[in-house]
């Protein structure tokens, strides 16, 4: 059977165009990149293609405690608490899982199935403990690439996420890492409201959703960023790059420190935001007049 590529003039040109972007071979994951971005502008691979590249190249550098759920905004439930007591609640934030505690966030003592609540309506002897799932513990510094192998080959879709002290920071599930190469995804633990657009991750970071308008940040901040130009902090943010932002970006504006988290071929989605200390944005400045003059 005669090979198609070979036979079909276009394709063989395509091939060709494609493998000249190899003559030098890369040695750095930056010139790999360039290649990369060099193939799309020939339209060799497309805006998605290429955010999904750039995506399973990311995830290798990135950790659980780059991208999970903070644990100030895990939805929990309570083992004391009768299930009439905490099903309005699962309806409501309608999460296919939950972690359950015993006492507090650090003890957690399995995973809660929303699915496994069915039974509780046929059988009023039901007893959460006993159809609790295992819940799987993973330290912040886990890297998403060896996590995502994990949860293919374990078939868990969520893991707690601990501290070197023990303590609960947050949680992950397959669909946060998934993100990172293939986009947003509508999930569970997606922003509802505008109430959510700023969380505090840790002290002084905050996770900030890019819709975020300019006039709830500068409120929330107390600073005076202009919306001039942008009615967003997704919008300030890419017009400062002059391009589209993608994960990993880290960018300083009117002294913040804004680190692009999430992120597609069209649009930023979330973003991680520090206040500068005076010398950080000091030495900052520093840094920057030092590569201008080296340019």
């Amino acid at each position: 059977m005669p090979d198609s590529s070979r036979s079909n003039p276009k394709n063989k040109s395509l091939m060709a165009r494609f493998s000249a972007l190899f003559d030098s071979e890369p040695e750095t994951r930056e010139q790999l990149l360039e290649i990369l971005q060099g193939a799309r502008e020939r339209d060799l691979i497309d805006d998605d293609a290429l955010s999904m590249i750039e995506g399973v190249l990311q995830v290798s550098n990135l950790t659980a405690r780059d991208i999970m759920v903070p644990r100030a905004q895990m939805d929990v439930v309570e083992i004391s608490e009768s299930p009439e007591e905490f099903i309005p609640f699962i309806v409501e934030t309608s999460h296919s899982r939950f972690p359950v505690v015993e006492g507090g966030r650090d003890k957690v003592i399995g995973v809660l199935l929303a699915k496994d609540l069915l039974s509780y309506y046929i059988d009023k002897t039901f007893d959460v403990r006993d159809n609790l799932r295992s819940a799987v513990f993973i330290p912040e510094s886990k890297p998403l690439n060896v996590l995502l192998r994990e949860f293919r080959e374990s078939r868990n879709h969520m893991a707690i996420v601990v501290d070197e002290y023990g303590g609960v920071s947050g949680l992950l599930t397959i669909e946060d890492v998934l993100e990172q190469i293939v986009g947003d995804i509508e999930d569970e633990h997606d922003y509802d409201d505008e109430a959510d657009n700023i969380i505090a991750d840790r002290v002084g970071t905050y996770r900030v959703r890019a819709l975020t308008e300019i006039e709830q940040f500068n409120e929330f901040f107390e600073s005076n960023l202009s919306d001039e130009d942008a009615d967003t902090i997704g919008g300030i943010v890419t017009g400062a790059l002059s391009r589209m932002p993608r994960r990993g970006d880290k960018i300083i504006i009117e002294g913040f420190e804004m680190e692009v988290l999430r992120a597609d071929a069209r649009q930023v989605h979330v973003l991680k935001v520090r206040r500068l200390s005076e010398e950080e944005l000091a030495a900052a400045q520093d840094a920057a007049e030092h590569q201008g003059d080296a340019d």
